[in-house]
C-alpha cells in the first residue's frame, strides 16, 4: 500500500479485503479471485467467486457471533455492492483516498 502512496488507508483496505475474502472462502467455498486498482481519488476491491447467492447486509444482535463483517464494509467503505455475474457474483467497494 505505501507503493501506492496510501499508508493512511492501508489498515482500513486490509480489513475490509480480509472480510470479503474470508466471505467467499467462508460460504462460496469455490475459488475466488481478488483485484485492488488505485484510482486517482480511490481505491477499489472485488472479489469474485463461483457462488450466484449474493450476501445481504445483516443486523446482528448482541448474541450473535457472526454476521458484521458487511456492516463493517458498509461503514467503512464509501461505496460497497454486490453483483451476479455469468459464472457467480463479484462483491466490491470503493474506498475514497486523500489525494
Amino acid at each position: 500500500m505505501n507503493s501506492w502512496g496510501i499508508a493512511d488507508a492501508a489498515f482500513t483496505v486490509e480489513l475490509l479485503v480480509s472480510e470479503l475474502v474470508t466471505n467467499a472462502i467462508r460460504y462460496a467455498e469455490t475459488s475466488s479471485d481478488l483485484v485492488l486498482r488505485r484510482g486517482r481519488h480511490a481505491v477499489y476491491v472485488e472479489v469474485s467467486d463461483r457462488d450466484s447467492r449474493v450476501p445481504r447486509l445483516l443486523h446482528p444482535t448482541s448474541d450473535d457471533e457472526g454476521g458484521r463483517g458487511l456492516q463493517l464494509v458498509a461503514q467503512l467503505a464509501t461505496r460497497w455492492g454486490a453483483r451476479p455475474t455469468l459464472t457467480g457474483k463479484t462483491v466490491w467497494f470503493q474506498l475514497d483516498i486523500a489525494t
